[in-house]
């Protein structure tokens, strides 16, 4: 089976790995590729919906393979209670950036596609720029009594009605991170809360369930 796709460059990824990257659009009035559309890229990602064997098998067959599956969930927003919750703040930085580095280290930015170390020093990244309100609108924290930082979640305004879990990490604080980010979107006013997890994270995804959320689509992560 043909692939239709547009390609689109991912410049922030390529820069930050250091590895000329894009994505594929897929659409079936995009042009046919073929492996010499994919020359130029050291790194194409696709993403699909998990029910489209059609299209895993057409991108497997130009050379794709399977990275990761991810389940996208919504969470109706009703009123959550919400004590010790803190907004992140700049000197609370270095310590978020550590924790996420160890929490998301086996993404879909692991080896063999990136270098070592390369998902951690994303997603430290990620977190940073959240305490900054770059990409991600605010990153929440609970604290233990001498101050350090427990857990955190982030989170993006995405529309006047919806915001979405960036990240979110803390052993043991799973549920007061979620009624955190409940208690965060009843403040702006927003009626969905949105979040997406590895397929193989059951303990994310019991997580969710038990918070109220459903599953609302599945998909797959490709690599080239």
């Amino acid at each position: 089976m043909p692939v239709h796709a547009s390609i689109e460059p991912l410049v922030w990824e390529s820069e930050f790995f250091g590895i000329p990257s894009a994505i594929l659009r897929l659409n079936d009035d995009a042009p046919r590729l073929t492996r010499a559309d994919f020359a130029p890229w050291k790194r194409l990602q696709a993403k699909i919906p998990a029910e489209r064997h059609d299209l895993l098998d057409a991108l497997q067959q130009q050379g794709f393979a399977l990275v990761e599956g991810e389940i996208d969930l919504a969470i109706t927003v009703t009123q959550h209670a919400c004590a010790g919750a803190e907004i992140a703040d700049d000197t609370d930085i270095p310590a978020l950036r550590q924790l996420a580095a160890e929490a998301f280290a086996q993404s879909r930015f692991r080896t063999p596609w990136y270098a070592a170390g390369d998902s951690g020093r994303f997603y430290a990244r990620w977190i940073e720029n959240a305490v900054k309100g770059t990409f991600d609108h605010v990153c929440l924290v609970f604290r233990a009594p001498e101050g350090t930082i427990k857990g955190f979640v982030s989170l993006r305004k995405l529309n006047d009605s919806e915001a979405r879990i960036g990240l979110l990490a803390g052993r043991g604080m799973g549920e007061k991170l979620m009624q955190a980010a409940l208690n965060w979107a009843g403040q702006q006013q927003l009626s969905t809360l949105r979040v997406a997890t590895q397929m193989g994270n059951t303990a994310a995804l019991k997580r969710y369930i038990a918070s109220g959320a459903n599953i609302e689509a599945t998909a797959y992560w490709l690599y080239r």
